[in-house]
């Protein structure tokens, strides 16, 4: 596994109003989508291309298009939504994929309660969007339901990682073949003991949201 912390003072910027518990919601989706723009340019290095010929005003020339099969966008609900505006700015003709999963908050594992995925990603590149890489169990439950159904290339894009959370991703994703990049705005200082990502920036879902229930 590969982790790539973004370093960019328009990332920073971004980070430091999302932080800020005086953000409002309208600000904080806005914001949102605006730094995950910038997280996915870097998060796509790896995409595939294929060479398309083209002719300009000038002269014939070979350039590149997304491969087929296209690259598949998967948020992870319901935080993840916040995402998608902002990955799709870059990858607009990426398809689109839903993984409903909820943290346990006393056991902290990750369980599955919905999904709208294709039943075989055999050759897909998958990027899994979820703000807070916090234990990690639920972005390694999402990565290992990707995996097998065939995905072959996973990068997670995610505001924020605590150490704890990039840790136990790696251990839990030991004897997958398959290459897992994590991107990330910033790596924090650790995990308090319920789990939330110090000093983060709250809770994600509820911050774009408000709080339901």
């Amino acid at each position: 596994m590969r982790t790539l912390v973004v370093d960019h003072p328009l990332v920073a910027h971004k980070l430091t109003v999302l932080r800020d518990e005086t953000t409002d919601s309208p600000t904080f989706r806005n914001l949102t989508a605006e730094l995950v723009t910038l997280l996915a340019y870097e998060a796509t290095r790896d995409v595939r291309v294929a060479n398309h010929d083209i002719v300009t005003p000038v002269s014939p020339t070979t350039g590149v298009k997304l491969a087929s099969p296209r690259p598949l966008v998967v948020p992870i609900l319901r935080a993840g939504l916040g995402m998608l505006d902002g990955m799709m700015r870059l990858l607009p003709t990426a398809e689109v994929g839903f993984l409903g999963m909820v943290r346990n908050e006393e056991t902290l594992e990750a369980s599955t309660y919905a999904e709208r995925l294709p039943d075989d990603l055999s050759g897909r590149q998958c990027y899994v969007l979820d703000p807070m890489l916090a234990t990690g169990g639920t972005l390694a439950a999402a990565i290992r339901f990707l995996t097998d159904r065939g995905a072959d290339h996973i990068t997670a894009v995610c505001l924020l990682a605590a150490p704890e959370g990039c840790a136990r991703l790696e251990q839990e994703l030991t004897g997958i073949d398959v290459p897992v990049t994590v991107v990330v705005a910033a790596m924090d200082e650790r995990l308090n003991d319920k789990g939330y990502i110090v000093p983060g920036l709250g809770d994600a879902g509820d911050r774009l949201y408000g709080v339901v229930g």
